[in-house]
Parts: C-alpha cells; sequence; structure tokens
C-alpha cells in the first residue's frame, strides 16, 4: 500500500509526509484549461494577457473570458477552473461593495486580494468544502502604492510582484521576464520595471514576452487583455488588440 493511500480522499488529513493531496490536486486544476498568462507592472501603469481559446466555433468569443471587473479601479485574470472563477469572481464583487458601503471608498487591491486568499485558505480546512482549482491575478493602480499586481492560489498564499506568470508554461514566461528584468537593472540600478513608458508599451511587451515563451504568433482573438492606469480598470476589445499586433509588427 503506498504512502499516500487513502490520504487524498480527505480534504483536512494530512498525509504521513505532511502534504495536503487534495490542495496539490486544485493546483494541478490550474493548468488544466492550458492557458498560460502574464501579469506586468509598468511606471504608470499595469496589465496582464492571457492565452484565449474558443473550443467550438459556434460559442460566441465574448462569453469565454477569464477575465473579471471587480471595481471600477480592480481587474481579476483568472486561470483555472471557469465555473470556480466565476464564483469567486462573484464573491470578490460582493466584498468589494460591502467594504465601500462600510467605509465610503473603493477596496484597496492589497486588502482585497488578502480577504480573497484568506477565504481560499479556508476552503482547505473544512471537510464539506473543495480548494478551488483556480489562481487569481489582480491589478489595480493603487493611491498608496501606485500600479499593483497580486496573485493568490488555492493554498491561500498571496503575494505581490513586479510581474507574475501562471499556468503550465510559467517556467518559460518567467524565465523570459526575469532575463529581461537582469538587462534593465544592468543599464540602470535604479529601474524598478523592466519596461518604461505608457500602457501601450506594456501591454506591447508582454505580448512579445508570451509570443516568445509559448513560440508562437498571436492574432487578435487569441489573446485577452487588461489593463489599470489612474483612470481605472479596462478591458481591450479585440480591435484594441489588433492595434497592437500591428504596432508590434510595424516594429519589427
Amino acid at each position: 500500500m503506498s504512502g499516500s493511500a487513502g490520504f487524498d480522499r480527505h480534504i483536512t488529513v494530512f498525509s504521513p509526509e505532511g502534504r495536503l493531496y487534495q490542495v496539490e490536486y486544485a493546483f494541478k486544476a490550474i493548468n488544466s484549461t492550458n492557458l498560460t498568462s502574464v501579469g506586468l507592472v509598468g511606471e504608470d501603469s499595469v496589465c496582464f494577457i492571457n492565452q484565449k481559446k474558443v473550443g467550438d466555433k459556434l460559442l460566441d468569443p465574448a462569453s469565454v473570458s477569464y477575465i473579471f471587473d471587480i471595481s471600477p479601479n480592480v481587474g481579476m485574470l483568472a486561470t483555472g477552473s471557469i465555473a470556480d472563477a466565476r464564483s469567486l469572481a462573484t464573491r470578490a464583487r460582493s466584498e468589494s461593495a460591502e467594504y465601500k458601503y462600510k467605509y465610503g471608498y473603493e477596496i484597496p487591491v492589497d486588502v482585497l486580494t488578502k480577504r480573497m486568499a484568506n477565504l481560499s485558505q479556508i476552503y482547505t480546512q473544512r471537510a464539506y468544502m473543495r480548494p478551488m482549482g483556480v489562481a487569481l491575478t489582480f491589478i489595480s493602480y493603487d493611491e498608496e502604492n501606485g500600479p499593483s499586481l497580486l496573485k493568490t492560489d488555492p493554498a491561500g498564499y498571496y503575494f505581490s510582484a513586479k510581474a507574475i506568470a501562471t499556468g503550465p508554461k510559467q517556467s518559460e514566461v518567467s524565465t523570459v521576464v526575469e532575463r529581461d528584468f537582469k538587462k534593465a537593472k544592468k543599464k540602470d540600478p535604479e529601474a524598478n520595471v523592466i519596461v518604461k513608458g505608457d500602457w501601450k508599451q506594456l501591454i506591447e511587451y508582454g505580448i512579445i514576452t508570451l509570443s516568445n515563451a509559448l513560440s508562437t504568433d498571436f492574432r487578435k482573438n487569441d489573446l485577452e487583455i487588461g489593463f489599470a492606469t489612474k483612470d481605472g480598470f479596462k478591458v481591450l476589445t479585440p480591435d484594441e488588440i489588433d492595434e497592437r499586433l500591428v504596432a508590434i509588427a510595424e516594429k519589427d
């Protein structure tokens, strides 16, 4: 009998090796959609870029999205189970609205991320719940911290970063971004971001990075993109994505 026998049937029971198998399975569910994303922080903006695949030609592409607007200032990208993602998006919107009603201003993105991470951690404690098979990436332009990029996972862990990759090819994307960040640091030791410029340049860099890491060329319907500036959070339309792809092609 293997050491893990029976322990993967219980969400809240540690194995003799100290592992929670159901939580590990939730992490595997994140890669089940075979979609990779990247999030990037710029000088005055922050964005995330996600692969988009519509499995059935009869589906309306607009209805297949992993990007959710949580508040006028906060956007969320989910990677993993779309059903779990929609459930958590509804909860995040509820938390945001309740915070606005209680305190009179929009919820800061770090407060919302911490709240969602705490909820995910609770799901690992209760036998009548299961961990959500989805990782959440939040972006916002914060009045105190500026462009902010944060991520939560099914275990309830959350963190802030200058760049975040999620999905089956996250290692490849992270390698490219880390290499470019080192180059930026060599040119300017004081540099805190990879890309200097506006949100358009940041998005174009993200598209190029994702394209190089995945060794594929994108069309406007192959991506979904969201970004946040001082003016709030916005999702690009396919035509606006095409404008960025054309701009990249012209640079080449």
